[in-house]
């Protein structure tokens, strides 16, 4: 008898999608829907019942449109984000003028999207948000930078931050991919992901999307120009 035992499938990431509007509810399942390792446990059309549905279904990923009655996007993805073993948060929005999507970055959200995206960025932002990365949307990024960012101290960046781990920092900052900084810096991918959970664990930062923001606020970055998009 072999002792070889076949893995079966990779297990299905589980969405709950919130958004008021109906047809936008049918569309996106509809589209989530054709991905085999992508699986809709859930629908809500307002904050309030999105929050229960989290706390029930235990999702990985969350889709949650920023304006919705009785508990808006911004204050149900901070709840959502509160709950024990709380599931990954993407906010959808409309426009990429929403003033106030710097309290959802702030909260832990792992991206932002224009319900205008096309399909396959919805599904590389829901995969990297359940392997605990982020897809910021550069249209909504931008605006949430020129929302928080003041005046920036220069290299504000903690003293037990090694020069490498400022590197990786400044990268993820710039919206590249782990594959990608490997390649620019010339070291491995796994390498990469070590030095950016140590950073993350020493500025105590949920993701790369609270990261892209530190990155900002510490002034390794510069304001003005937005993030190349995550892949």
């Amino acid at each position: 008898m072999s002792d070889v035992q076949e893995s079966g499938p990779p297990p299905r990431i589980g969405i709950v999608i919130a958004d008021d509007e109906a047809m936008i509810r049918a569309g996106l399942r509809l589209v989530i829907g054709t991905q085999p390792d992508l699986s809709v446990l859930g629908e809500a059309s307002d904050g309030r019942a999105a929050i229960e549905l989290a706390a029930g279904l235990r999702p990985d990923v969350v889709l949650l449109d920023v304006a919705m009655p009785r508990v808006d996007g911004l204050e149900a993805a901070g709840r959502i984000l509160a709950l024990p073993g709380a599931p990954r948060v993407i906010m959808l929005t409309t426009y990429d003028t929403d003033d106030n999507l710097d309290r959802a970055l702030r909260a832990g959200v792992s991206g932002f999207l224009l319900k205008v995206s096309p399909p396959e960025q919805l599904f590389a932002a829901i995969r990297s948000a359940a392997r605990g990365e982020a897809l910021l949307d550069p249209a909504v990024t931008r605006r949430v930078i020129e929302t928080y960012v003041r005046t920036p101290t220069a290299d504000a960046a903690p003293s037990d931050l090694t020069p490498r781990e400022r590197q990786v920092l400044r990268l993820i900052a710039q919206g590249l991919s782990n594959a990608e900084i490997a390649a620019t810096l010339s070291i491995a991918e796994a390498t990469v992901s070590t030095h950016i959970n140590r950073l993350l664990a020493k500025l105590h930062l949920r993701d790369r999307a609270q990261a892209v923001r530190y990155a900002y606020e510490a002034g390794l970055v510069r304001p003005g120009v937005p993030p190349r998009r995550c892949r």
